[in-house]
């Protein structure tokens, strides 16, 4: 059997918080910026002694989340802004383990969004440009389809 990279004890601790706090393994591997594996976040709980809560128990409430999408995309600005307002939010010292975990979701969400809507605008460039030259092409076709070659 092969082993991972070992934890650390930061994020062991983390990992205790979390667990202790009914925090789901689902998003325990996403606050974890897929470091760990939930097979290894599994693991590491049980090692520790830990009790995973079955959030689908626990949560037995009958509404349901729905996205809406928005009109616009945010800016790459909005988005700094809101990790910005979350990185500082985090100096408050009387926040609760929720919170914080809440605040680390919005920061990686953020961080993720940025990277995502860079590709995007690139996509959209390249996609401006290949018609761009789709349609030089076809002027061009039309203006040689007569002309015999020297």
């Amino acid at each position: 059997m092969v082993k991972g990279k070992p934890w650390s004890v930061e994020d062991e601790k983390k990992l205790k918080d979390w667990v202790t706090s009914g925090v789901s393994v689902e998003a325990l591997v996403f606050s974890f910026d897929g470091q760990y594996t939930k097979d290894a976040i599994y693991k590491k709980i049980e090692r520790l002694g830990l009790e995973v809560v079955d959030q689908e128990k626990k949560n037995l409430s009958t509404t349901t989340f729905k996205l809406e999408l928005p009109e616009e995309l945010p800016s790459v600005e909005e988005t700094l802004k809101t990790l910005s307002a979350a990185l500082a939010a985090l100096e408050n010292p009387e926040l609760k383990k929720t919170d914080v975990f809440r605040l680390r979701c919005i920061i990686s969400g953020a961080k993720v969004y940025k990277e995502l809507l860079t590709d995007y605008m690139n996509y959209r460039g390249l996609e401006a440009e290949l018609l761009e030259l789709r349609g030089k092409y076809a002027e061009f076709s039309k203006k040689t389809q007569g002309v015999q070659p020297k």
